[in-house]
């Protein structure tokens, strides 16, 4: 499920993000998306993939998992001061996307790769 207003564009000399076509309020779930969960031997494999970027953490129970999530979700563009934050359900193996702050319609909506909204830890394809 993605919220009806939220599309997938081209953005030049960075690939493609999620945009919305009309304002959306603070604390409004803009995804829940079903994910694929795999093991610490595929995230070995998968870590020598594209699809490396593409893969998040997914450890209920401390085990070295990982999952790709359907839908927009890999498709969201990092942002340190990002304008949604992420939330894993382990128990219906899904991801929800909601925003932190009113987003204006035409904005590119991002999610920090770490996972906390406003977490400044460098991710691994920022070198600073």
């Amino acid at each position: 499920m993605h919220h009806p207003a939220i599309y997938i564009a081209s953005i030049e000399g960075k690939g493609r993000g999620v945009f919305t076509t009309e304002d959306i309020p603070l604390d409004t779930v803009v995804e829940v998306a079903p994910v694929i969960v795999m093991s610490g031997e595929e995230r070995v494999l998968l870590d020598k993939t594209l699809l490396h970027d593409y893969i998040f953490e997914w450890s209920p129970d401390g085990r070295n998992e990982c999952c790709m999530a359907l839908g927009y979700v890999p498709i969201f563009n990092h942002s340190y001061q990002s304008n949604c934050e992420y939330f894993m359900d382990y128990d219906e193996q899904s991801m929800l996307i909601k925003t932190v702050r009113n987003i204006r319609a035409g904005e590119e909506l991002t999610i920090n790769y770490n996972g906390d909204w406003d977490d400044p830890k460098a991710v691994w394809f920022d070198v600073r």
